[in-house]
């Protein structure tokens, strides 16, 4: 082969090796290499919630929050939740810094006691999602979602309990700590017991804890040594001391926030249902769709918000018929039920 065919040769396969590597490229991608990869990686929503001094196994709205984060977390992996507890007042800025200093999305505070310490929080961190329960103080803030509950109309329901299922004429009521927001307990439950019972004896203790059963368990023999015969409580932790001494005298109770009957179920004849666990559930969902928004979010009976427990079987139909009934009238607005002192002066814890 003379000098000029190899010459050609050699330009023929540079021509061919040239047109190889400027041809299209394999767009397959490494399915090991995870920056080739389309699929992004699911939202995580960290949920930070504070409780208050009464804790997290208060057996109410610290735990019922608490089961509820729980849950939603359990059927969502999008939510990373976590609790701190606050054994005393003083805990509850340091609590919500721990989760400002982890860049929480939300910080869920369980209480109108940790009020204070949200709205310092709140304001000084304007692009924090925080929300609260039971207090509307904070409704000012954008960036502050107050959970808010009718708690008088479930509080008026296990009132009509109460008035029907007592034998003695009188009947208690313990309450966690005296506030514009619990006094609707109080007042919902005098009205509801005075709806079905109106010479009927209401005695009402105010605890000033919600974390202390001793001092629930001796407000409550106290009014069993006076005459009454069923005790309903709004006291949190303290309301354990309630029920306790209930069974152990043998008279009812009737719990709070959630349904307590597995507490002592011959005793807890009902509950009146605050569901804190959903409204904790949906402001998270809210800030998952990008869709939270500040001010006050109202819970009550037309939107299952509270209720009256589903555990009944110590209640006899005639009863159940009743608190039906009224929540049907409290639904057309027949009921109106009352929210201030004013409107129900026999609720004497106001200024207790």
């Amino acid at each position: 082969m003379n000098m000029k065919k190899m010459l050609a040769l050699l330009l023929a396969l540079v021509m061919v090796l040239s047109l190889a590597a400027c041809g299209p490229k394999d767009e397959g991608k490494d399915p090991d290499d995870a920056s080739n990869t389309d699929v992004q990686e699911p939202t995580t929503v960290k949920i930070g919630m504070v409780t208050d001094v009464g804790g997290v196994n208060d057996q109410s709205f610290n735990q019922g929050a608490w089961e509820g984060l729980q849950d939603l977390a359990s059927k969502n992996s999008n939510f990373d939740v976590k609790y701190l507890e606050s054994a005393t007042d003083a805990d509850y800025a340091a609590n919500i810094q721990n989760f400002l200093d982890e860049e929480y999305d939300l910080i869920i505070c369980v209480g109108f006691m940790l009020a204070d310490a949200t709205r310092e929080a709140a304001m000084a961190n304007p692009d924090q999602k925080f929300a609260i329960v039971d207090d509307a103080t904070n409704a000012d803030l954008d960036n502050v979602a107050c959970l808010m509950f009718s708690q008088e109309q479930a509080s008026y329901l296990v009132g009509i309990v109460a008035g029907m299922m007592t034998e003695t004429n009188n009947v208690g009521y313990v309450q966690g700590m005296v506030s514009d927001n619990m006094n609707l307990f109080g007042i919902g439950y005098v009205s509801g017991v005075k709806s079905v019972n109106p010479d009927i004896t209401i005695q009402q203790y105010n605890a000033n804890s919600f974390g202390d059963a001793a001092v629930g368990s001796t407000a409550a023999v106290d009014m069993v040594t006076k005459g009454a015969d069923v005790i309903y409580h709004a006291a949190g932790g303290t309301g354990g001391g309630v029920i306790s001494a209930c069974q152990q005298e043998g008279i009812y109770a009737i719990g709070v926030d959630s349904d307590q009957s597995h507490l002592a179920p011959e005793t807890v004849i009902t509950s009146a249902m605050k569901r804190v666990d959903v409204a904790c559930q949906d402001i998270c969902l809210a800030v998952l769709n990008d869709e939270f928004t500040g001010g006050v979010h109202q819970y009550d009976l037309s939107n299952n918000g509270v209720g009256i427990a589903p555990t009944q079987d110590l209640l006899p139909e005639e009863v159940i018929d009743a608190v039906n009934d009224a929540m049907t009238k409290i639904g057309s607005g027949e009921i109106k039920v009352p929210t201030t002192v004013a409107e129900c002066p026999e609720f004497t814890l106001a200024n207790a």
